[in-house]
């Protein structure tokens, strides 16, 4: 599928490109941003691998591109970084822009099985497959065999479960601030009623990383976790990182780092960005 590159800016001696495309699995016009390193800019032979960063409530992929700083890291270490929207975007789906944590802005990364969500609302479909081959398609210079994913809040819960759920496709996984146990929290209650019933609890289970890491038969886990102590978030029992942490004993290494006064916010993130891409890069690099 074409893609249409709306503007280049130069980010840390590459290029950020503002994209959009038609996507089958949204059945709308998605828009992603798409950082490409030094090299990968000056020389189109040159192979780089690629990091997905997924956004949580209410962001666009323009968010982590403009806020999260995870560019400069990636310029050092000649990593790109694809930015997905978090929804599709104009279903005109009854209620879809009513609420912040519901519809628009609020994909949750799955593909929704309930009407009229199920129409559209495939984001779990579009960040595994449709996006990435678009991407590898129109931009020879990314290694779709060298991926690794990342995100924040819903984004984190989305990296997680993606992870968990495809042994094998990506080299790592981390995250800033995870809903990391959705259906024990207000906010995956209230998205797996929505997009798959509320009777359908086995769904639900299916795209919990705390449910799936239980039964974890890959490698070793080595999966990086920052949740700041004034993330009021973490405060209302939206986040239960420690549930993830339990649920992951004796599967390899769930390292949560505690950052004292931080809270949920892209200042947070930028102030711990370099260590995301630090840790994709030993096992895209490596």
């Amino acid at each position: 599928m074409a893609v249409t590159t709306k503007a280049t800016i130069a980010s840390f001696g590459g290029k950020l490109l503002k994209c959009a495309h038609s996507a089958s699995s949204t059945k709308c016009e998605m828009a992603f941003n798409l950082y490409m390193p030094p090299q990968a800019t000056s020389n189109p032979s040159h192979k780089v691998p690629l990091l997905i960063y997924l956004a949580g409530l209410t962001c666009t992929g323009d968010n982590g591109a403009e806020k999260g700083f995870f560019q400069h890291a990636a310029s050092q270490k000649d990593i790109a970084v694809l930015y997905p929207d978090t929804s599709p975007r104009g279903l005109k789906i009854q209620g879809e822009d009513d609420s912040y944590d519901f519809g628009s802005g609020a994909g949750f990364y799955v593909d929704a099985t309930q009407e009229p969500w199920s129409n559209g609302y495939k984001m779990y479909s579009y960040i595994t497959s449709e996006l990435p081959k678009t991407v590898f398609d129109n931009f020879s210079q990314i290694d779709g065999g060298r991926v690794s994913i990342f995100g924040h809040s819903m984004g984190g819960h989305g990296a997680l479960t993606l992870f968990l759920k495809n042994p094998g496709h990506y080299k790592s996984v981390s995250a800033f601030a995870p809903i990391a146990n959705p259906i024990n929290c207000p906010w995956g209650q209230k998205a797996f009623t929505g997009y798959f019933g509320a009777d359908n609890k086995s769904k639900w289970a299916e795209h919990d990383a705390t449910q799936l890491v239980k039964n974890w038969k890959g490698d070793n886990l080595d999966i990086l976790i920052d949740v700041g102590t004034s993330d009021n978030f973490y405060h209302q029992s939206q986040l239960l990182p420690e549930n993830f942490a339990k649920a992951a004993e004796g599967k390899g290494k769930v390292d949560i780092r505690w950052q004292e006064g931080y809270d949920h916010s892209y200042f947070t993130m930028a102030t711990f960005a370099d260590d995301h891409v630090g840790h994709a890069a030993r096992y895209l690099l490596g």
